[in-house]
């Protein structure tokens, strides 16, 4: 099954880079395309359960789907996630 979600908190390439590296360790998440520009990742998945899991990952990343709310606790660890993800393009 393939999904898209649109995300919130996405700013640049290095939050895409951190989204799609932690995306494609988990088991049963493949093609995943990640967009900054869009604020939007499109992957596929085995199960309901990788969804779930999918979903919970990004939420503490601090990318939440829309419709999940949108704390200052996700704003931050997003800047973390950010940075992370800036380090890991070079």
């Amino acid at each position: 099954m393939k999904t898209t979600l649109k995300l919130q908190n996405i700013k640049c390439g290095g939050c895409t880079n951190g989204i799609a590296v932690r995306l494609l360790k988990l088991s049963g998440i493949n093609n995943v395309q990640v967009s900054d520009e869009t604020s939007e990742v499109s992957f596929s998945y085995e199960t309901v359960n990788d969804l779930a899991i999918a979903e919970r990952m990004l939420t503490q990343m601090g990318y939440p789907p829309e419709g999940v709310d949108n704390t200052v606790v996700n704003k931050a660890k997003s800047l973390i996630s950010c940075a992370t993800g800036k380090l890991n393009i070079a």
